[in-house]
């Protein structure tokens, strides 16, 4: 069964990385460049201080960091403890695909698709009744961790596993928030 799957991502690594045409290199490039993203950060955090009280604001920063620094410590352990190889680096596959990135860490599971993820989903249970728009932070996580597999650095599997751990942990902060922070602090409202 594990040889079947793991035979049915790299087929389908090869596949969609094959699908690449040279004239959006300098787009998917861009778009897996985490510096890219900081306006869209930036945006968050002002949506924070012009939709909630300062205090507010603040705790529900402070949630995000704590998110970051989880995600980030659980998506690191996972990579040494499984130690996936890469496509860039993996021998029967890097010479069929194309390489735009060369990181030479471990590829289980994607930190891209698990932090983009895990943010948007918090940052979109925090502001769903305050923008309207709030659900279209999800193009962020979306094109992030499908630019992964254009770059030719992960594996389907990889970006799956990480998207469900990104989304599972954003609602694990969110639970965490209601849980901890709204019911001892008179100036959060749920």
């Amino acid at each position: 069964m594990l040889e079947k799957l793991l035979k049915w991502d790299r087929d389908t690594f090869v596949y969609l990385n094959g699908l690449g045409i040279e004239d959006y290199d300098v787009f998917w490039s861009t778009v897996t460049n985490i510096t890219t993203w900081i306006p869209l950060f930036i945006l968050f955090l002002a949506l924070f201080y012009l939709k909630f009280s300062r205090t507010e604001a603040l705790y529900k920063f402070l949630t995000v960091l704590g998110l970051v620094v989880f995600i980030t410590a659980i998506t690191h352990i996972t990579k040494i403890s499984v130690a996936r190889l890469r496509p860039n680096n993996t021998e029967e596959i890097n010479t069929l695909i194309r390489i735009l990135k060369s990181p030479t860490d471990y590829s289980f599971f994607s930190g891209h698709a698990s932090s983009s993820f895990s943010i948007t989903t918090l940052v979109f249970l925090f502001l769903r009744h305050k923008v309207k728009w709030a659900v279209l932070f999800f193009i962020w996580p979306i094109l992030f961790a499908m630019s992964r597999i254009y770059v030719g650095v992960h594996f389907p599997v990889d970006i799956i596993v990480g998207t469900v751990v990104g989304i599972l942990s954003g609602l694990l902060f969110y639970w965490l928030y209601q849980r901890f922070i709204v019911p001892y602090s008179t100036s959060v409202r749920p």
